[in-house]
């Protein structure tokens, strides 16, 4: 009886510590108390820098004693539910699994700077990760999913676009070198020193501490500019369209089709009466309308004239009585 109670402990705590379960107000409110705390330990870090309020260092040191000692004992309980997380593991298996993840090692990293990184702000800086986690809507679409599936689908077409930066960058570099290395050579003392010129020239920020003063230089830092805005443009077009197809998909993934059931579809045999109809005739004579004809490994949307062959597959909407007696 105790071991059901304490299971029964443990899921609903697992429950609460959850991240976006929307439909238990206990582990919203949970993850909000938890942004919460999240915002103030980043707040006194900051105010913390501020010369101008040093007297207030004393209270700024307990407010992070304060939100640290809340990650410690959510830390502790994320470890102890961790089978819960992961039920195909048991025990500690789970629990090492939970530790080697990537919520595990950032949590652990928010904690470990208060106790032995005091001086490392960039180790707790690492608590504003655990912002980004708390913005999940659902489990399966969420903005940051979004992110890495378009960053995942697009992987090779971005590559291909920083390859042909990183190309560009290299030859104006080189190019830049070749046309200004006499008239300045302690700007452009090498081929690699055009680096950060072509850069910031590239991608259009031309911050202006290092510039051509040849006329060959000038005119081929115009095209790099004019080129850098298509480069620029190449990975944006990409990614932008990712955005939309992922926003298509998931604008129809909950859609439901009402008269689905009235969609079939009916190989062409033999025997079969749609031998050698056109798509207009079939859909006169058997009241049926064709949406689409499978033929081999080709997918065609049909016009009117189209004349359906042995071994078909015509995708037809009709309705049931239909169907049964066309043997769908």
């Amino acid at each position: 009886m105790a071991e059901v109670k304490k299971k029964t402990l443990k899921r609903r705590i697992f429950d609460i510590i959850q991240i976006g379960n929307k439909d238990d107000f206990i582990s919203r409110s949970f993850d909000w108390f938890i942004v919460t705390i999240i915002i103030l330990n980043i707040l006194t870090v900051f105010l913390d820098t501020f010369d101008e309020l040093t007297r207030f260092k004393a209270l700024f040191r307990f407010i992070e004693a304060v939100t640290v000692a809340v990650f410690c004992v959510e830390y502790i309980l994320r470890i102890w539910t961790a089978d819960m997380l992961y039920p195909a593991k048991k025990g500690i298996r789970a629990q090492l699994r939970f530790l080697h993840s990537f919520d595990g090692v950032v949590d652990l990293l928010t904690i470990l700077p208060f106790f032995f990184l005091d001086g490392f702000i960039v180790f707790r800086m690492l608590r504003v990760i655990r912002i980004l986690h708390l913005f999940r809507v659902n489990v399966h679409y969420d903005s940051f999913h979004v992110i890495t599936s378009v960053l995942v689908e697009k992987k090779n077409q971005i590559f291909s676009s920083v390859f042909i930066i990183i190309v560009l960058m290299l030859a104006s570099s080189l190019g830049i070198y070749s046309a200004e290395h006499e008239a300045q050579p302690e700007a452009f003392s090498n081929a690699f020193s055009g680096i950060w010129w072509s850069v910031s020239t590239l991608l259009t920020v031309g911050y202006g501490d290092i510039y051509p003063i040849t006329v060959i230089g000038k005119i081929m830092a115009i095209l790099i500019a004019f080129l850098g805005v298509g480069v620029v443009a190449i990975p944006t077009g990409i990614i932008s369209a990712g955005f939309v197809e992922q926003y298509t998909k998931k604008q129809y993934s909950d859609v439901r089709f009402s008269d689905i059931s009235d969609v079939g579809e009916l190989l062409v045999d033999e025997k079969s009466p749609f031998r050698g109809l056109s798509v207009a005739e079939a859909n006169l004579k058997y009241n049926i309308r064709i949406l689409v004809l499978l033929r081999g490994e080709l997918t065609i949307v049909p016009n009117e004239t189209l004349k359906i062959k042995k071994n078909d597959i015509i995708v037809v909407k009709t309705d049931k009585l239909l169907k049964e007696k066309n043997g769908c």
